[in-house]
């Protein structure tokens, strides 16, 4: 496989900049709820390491951990479970949308899921979304002489 820091860079910007257009312009009217992970952030690192974060700082940090992280994530699930790049995102990106809405929401003393409502629901299609961007960049960036048929299609590679 030849997925370079570089492609793991572009995959995970692109990805987060579409999760933030997601969370701001476009759930509000589909769910009618912003989604605001940075308030996730500032409860953590509140908790965690009684650091109170401005919002801004909570946005960044999430920001940062999207464009790296999530990408990476991506890639880690696909050599984990050898689905292609595309499945490999959606598989990550419903782990990523459990770790936040079922560990990390309760911890700051939300609900398990935060009751399954609207902004779990919102969150759920914006993890996923975010990271099967990711995948089908990482897919696109690769080599053309490394991307197989069946890979785009559901198989292995």
């Amino acid at each position: 496989m030849s997925i370079t820091l570089r492609n793991l860079l572009i995959a995970g910007l692109v990805a987060e900049i579409a999760f933030e257009a997601y969370a701001w312009l476009v759930s509000p009217l589909l769910f009618g709820v912003v989604l605001q992970p940075a308030n996730l952030i500032v409860a953590l690192a509140n908790i965690g390491f009684g650091v109170t974060l401005p919002h801004w700082m909570g946005f960044l940090v999430h920001f940062g951990v999207g464009a790296i992280g999530f990408s990476a994530f991506v890639l880690l699930t696909h050599m984990a479970t050898r689905l292609n790049l595309v499945l490999s995102g959606a598989v990550a990106g419903v782990i990523l949308w459990f770790v936040a809405q079922g560990l990390l929401a309760p911890l700051v003393g939300r609900t398990f899921m935060m009751g399954f409502g609207a902004y779990t629901q919102s969150s759920l299609v914006g993890h996923v979304g975010m990271t099967l961007i990711a995948g089908i960049v990482l897919y696109k960036l690769r080599p053309a002489e490394n991307r197989d048929l069946a890979e785009g299609l559901g198989g292995t590679a």
